[in-house]
């Protein structure tokens, strides 16, 4: 937000757009997605998705694949909270150490509930409620699954991808982790959500 608002200070049309809340304010299908889209092995990594790296390193020296990022939900909330972004190997290193002390005090949930409010969701926006309301004119809560895929499929590239532009890319990629959804498992405090 700091970097965003600093980055904007003379464009007359940025303002700045956040309202944080409560993980139970959040519509599980908004977890559900961003977990389906970002980091499918949330649950049950510790805050490095080791067998996702291996995966990656593997299709880059056995196919040429070009190195792409495998950050879990809890490393981007890491970078997001408690670094200023930069990409450098320090940065890395501070986001590595921070990864690991919120997994071990904070834990699943509350990583969560910050990742979905410091989450930059466009231009300005930092949030799924600030999207919510600007995209839709509704809140977290009341996010559909259709909504909610479609703000997952926006955050690796906010600034690009406006969640309701409709887009041919924003689209597919949204059918796409609308059929992830139902193949992954969650977390037992999600389905206890979806259960109510």
């Amino acid at each position: 937000m700091i970097m965003q608002s600093i980055k904007y200070r003379s464009d007359e049309s940025f303002s700045l757009q956040k309202k944080w809340v409560p993980l139970k304010k959040i519509s599980p299908e908004m977890v559900k997605a961003v977990i389906a889209s970002e980091d499918n092995r949330f649950d049950s990594h510790g805050g490095f998705d080791w067998e996702e790296m291996k995966k990656m390193w593997k299709e880059h020296t056995e196919r040429g694949k070009k190195l792409r990022g495998c950050s879990t939900i809890s490393q981007q909330t890491a970078k997001n909270v408690f670094t200023f972004g930069s990409q450098t190997g320090i940065r890395k290193i501070y986001e590595a150490w921070w990864t690991f002390l919120i997994e071990k005090i904070w834990g699943k949930e509350r990583i969560m509930e910050v990742y979905l409010n410091v989450a930059e969701t466009g231009k300005g926006i930092f949030g799924v409620e600030a999207a919510a309301r600007e995209y839709w004119n509704t809140t977290a809560a009341a996010l559909t699954r259709s909504q909610a895929c479609a703000i997952a499929a926006s955050l690796p590239s906010p600034l690009k991808r406006n969640p309701s532009s409709g887009s041919s890319y924003a689209s597919q990629r949204a059918a796409d982790i609308r059929s992830l959804i139902g193949k992954i498992g969650y977390p037992e405090w999600i389905e206890e959500r979806c259960a109510k």
